[in-house]
């Protein structure tokens, strides 16, 4: 089997590729990516050692002869969350949408066989009512969300019995990663408390947040290549059946586990409209032997430790190591990308 994995040098994709490795240590598993991030790392590990192959190229420019040959086409290439996207809304069209679409045609045209698209559960955006399942309507709010969307409803179009597509609309990611981000929230709280011994919340901490860790995540894509169902198409919620939190209580979780840190919430803050619960059943009902194994309790740990073995410190924090917005911005003060984040 041979598997190209799009944006691997990123969050998720620096844990999915070792994971993949262990899984398939035979097949023929290559990285696409155009390397933004690819020396933001807390370590030497550098995952894609673990590929036969590694493309460095932005996926707007992917040509037909780059996937010839896959069998298995793992697109994760994005600009990944809302404040990049309210910044660079062009960019977020054009890469998470236009090209992912494009990517998929290409696709089949040469002959890959399944499609594996990380969507996100930001498309139920201001979530209202009960926990959403796959067949409730969707209500993107953001740049972000919208490009998911409008990418699942081009997906749907193209899928066919030699051209399977699975659409995993992820819960918010967390955990450790070797390019572990800092500006997603359980993350962001572990780190910023065991650090400055305080977490501030933006917003009122009533907003309601899924959550996953990213080691599930990869279980999630493993058990996509590995499911035998017939459909040509699907959605999916992919996340622990139990992990619909309020903000708040999920700093109330790092507290738990780090019992010194003060929660700092901005009871003045606008309400956040993005704020949504989310129904894992039917994903979880069939990914039986593939199912999140991460507590909320094992990632905060898991970070927690990591941070410790790795000496991050309160520099990481400020710079643009491991938030991506201000890497993103930093390349472009180096004039090393415009503003459409195009490489220079």
């Amino acid at each position: 089997m041979k598997i190209l994995i799009t944006g691997n040098m990123g969050y998720v994709g620096s844990v999915l590729v070792p994971y993949l490795r262990k899984k398939y240590p035979k097949s023929f598993i290559a990285g696409l990516d155009v390397g933004f991030f690819a020396e933001k790392l807390l370590d030497n590990s550098y995952p894609e050692k673990s590929l036969d192959k590694q493309i460095i190229k932005d996926i707007r420019n992917i040509e037909s002869k780059d996937l010839e040959g896959f069998d298995v086409i793992i697109n994760l290439a994005a600009v990944s969350n809302d404040p990049m996207g309210k910044e660079f809304e062009s960019a977020t069209e054009e890469i998470n949408f236009i090209a992912g679409v494009r990517l998929a045609n290409l696709a089949k045209e040469v002959g890959v066989k399944r499609f594996i698209f990380a969507s996100s559960c930001s498309v139920y955006g201001e979530g209202l009512g009960n926990s959403k399942t796959e067949k409730d309507q969707v209500n993107p709010l953001t740049e972000y969300a919208k490009s998911k969307i409008n990418t699942e409803k081009e997906l749907e179009k193209i899928s066919s019995s030699n051209f399977v597509i699975k659409c995993l609309r992820f819960a918010t990611a967390c955990g450790f990663s070797s390019r572990i981000r800092l500006d997603i929230v359980l993350n962001d709280f572990v780190v910023n408390g065991l650090l400055s011994n305080e977490i501030n919340i933006l917003s009122d901490g009533s907003p309601w947040r899924p959550l996953i860790h990213v080691e599930d995540m990869a279980r999630a894509i493993h058990w996509s290549i590995e499911d035998k169902n017939e459909d040509d198409f699907q959605i999916l919620n992919v996340g622990n059946l139990n992990a619909n939190y309020q903000v708040r209580e999920i700093a109330e979780a790092v507290q738990k586990v780090l019992p010194t840190i003060k929660i700092k919430i901005n009871k003045n803050a606008s309400p956040d409209k993005r704020s949504y619960k989310v129904d894992f059943s039917f994903f979880n009902n069939l990914a039986s032997g593939y199912q999140p194994k991460f507590s909320l309790e094992d990632s905060i740990k898991d970070i927690v430790k990591k941070v410790k073995d790795f000496n991050l410190n309160e520099q990481h924090i400020k710079n643009s190591d491991f938030i991506r917005l201000k890497a993103l911005k930093d390349l472009i003060d180096k004039n090393l990308i415009n503003s459409k984040l195009e490489k220079l």
